[in-house]
């Protein structure tokens, strides 16, 4: 959602970066173009001058030293300065009496149900034993929507219908919860399409009957500046712990996470990245600081690979490297564990430099290429994967046709398959070979 953004403070970085001296009027200059880029972006306006005057100060202080080019050094206070106003990483705290309770809270339409099912997963995953309620009574598809859930993640759900009201039906899940050994309580509310005294009374019930240890507000980044006053009133009736910032996988203009801690003074705890119940990312205020300013994140790359990728397969896929027998069955299980990882472009951007270059092509290019990709295989036999050789110009057809691709795609992709297969031949069995590479990596 930052793209804009991103491209924007890019292109007045690359101008800064052809001057050799820095003087307070260029400093001011490029001061006006971040700050228009921010307020494009709805950024709210206090939060804006704020980030300005900090980076001014330290732009035409004594920080612009001799190790750094004054460009790299302004690039480096907009980065901590970036961070500062993100604020510190918030954590959920778990702590006092088990069962610890997390209420989620939020208006309708910000994915607050779907947010629930996400978090508990995350809770899992975590060593807890989570239990979900369903607290939504109003909504007649939310009950039914987090029991779906609750199945296909294989966690508990309490619920009693529609007759009960709201604070008892948590209250009574809390108990539940105690008298079968779960230790986190994960509360789903209702929610209205604007904030109101009726929903935020009944919130206040629900919190007095349940005493939860985090208060959590789920806010749809696609809502914009409007996300930042949501978040102040129910802080203020409420005393919230934390936000969920929902959706940021879309093309909202990011303003509302860079304003929404700033201005509320509660952490950001967790973003939404995806429809997915695995699409919930640990809020890293110094990794989004990175990616807004095109820098990547290698350091989420790594931890959405850890969680995608068998161990036992990575290891048999070595060996098969090692011994030059990695086949088309091996590149589309392969193909299959990167995908876990999320939509392509999304993984790119995380890669320094590597978003911005994509989107230069085309932003869908990389996506639409992995699903021709998978069909061309799958429409081979399983004697074709492994031995692609056979394949002649009458197959090639074949496969092009139930592919719904073209002969020139499917000679493509062979091609690209064959120069891969010399590649890892040669540095299996070349001086220091794979086995070099692979230890000096670690």
């Amino acid at each position: 959602m930052f793209e804009n953004l991103t491209d924007k403070l890019q292109a007045v970085f690359r101008r800064l970066g052809r001057r050799g001296i820095l003087r307070e009027a260029d400093v001011d200059q490029v001061l006006r173009e971040i700050r228009l880029a921010l307020l494009e972006a709805d950024v709210h306006y206090k939060v804006v001058k704020d980030f300005i005057g900090r980076v001014r100060e330290r732009a035409i202080g004594a920080e612009i030293t001799k190790s750094l080019s004054p460009a790299q050094m302004v690039i480096k206070i907009v980065h901590e300065e970036l961070i500062k106003t993100l604020g510190e990483p918030g954590r959920l705290e778990l702590k006092g009496s088990v069962p610890y309770v997390v209420m989620l809270v939020g208006l309708q339409g910000s994915g607050k149900t779907t947010t629930v099912a996400k978090l508990a997963r995350y809770l899992k995953h975590s060593g807890h034993l989570p239990l979900m309620v369903a607290g939504d009574t109003y909504r007649p598809a939310a009950i039914r929507q987090l029991e779906v859930l609750g199945r296909q993640l294989d966690l508990p759900v309490h619920s009693e219908g529609q007759q009960v009201l709201p604070p008892k039906i948590c209250a009574n899940g809390v108990r539940e919860a105690r008298r079968r050994g779960y230790d986190v309580v994960v509360l789903d509310t209702a929610g209205r399409l604007q904030i109101d005294d009726e929903m935020m009374a009944e919130l206040e019930a629900v919190k007095r009957a349940t005493k939860p240890v985090e208060t959590l507000l789920v806010a749809d980044a696609m809502t914009g500046q409007e996300a930042v006053n949501i978040a102040a009133g129910f802080h203020e009736r409420l005393g919230l712990t934390g936000l969920i910032l929902t959706k940021v996988d879309g093309d909202a203009r990011g303003g509302a996470a860079i304003s929404m801690r700033a201005v509320t003074g509660v952490p950001i705890k967790f973003l939404g990245t995806g429809e997915k119940t695995d699409a919930l990312e640990v809020f890293h205020p110094d990794r989004l600081a990175s990616r807004i300013l095109g820098m990547g994140d290698v350091l989420t790359l790594i931890e959405r690979a850890e969680a995608a990728f068998d161990e036992e397969q990575a290891e048999r896929l070595e060996r098969k490297l090692l011994e030059a027998s990695f086949d088309l069955e091996d590149f589309l299980e392969q193909l299959r564990q990167v995908r876990k990882m999320g939509p392509l472009s999304q993984i790119l951007d995380l890669v320094p430099g590597m978003g911005k270059l994509v989107r230069d092509v085309s932003p869908e290019i990389t996506d639409r290429q992995f699903k021709h990709v998978e069909a061309i295989i799958l429409s081979m036999t399983p004697e074709e994967r492994r031995n692609p050789r056979i394949i002649n110009g009458s197959r090639r057809k074949r496969i092009a046709r139930g592919s719904g691709t073209t002969v020139q795609e499917v000679n493509a992709l062979l091609k690209q398959f064959r120069q891969m297969q010399r590649m890892m031949k040669q540095l299996g069995t070349g001086k220091g070979g794979l086995r070099g590479l692979m230890r000096m990596f670690g």
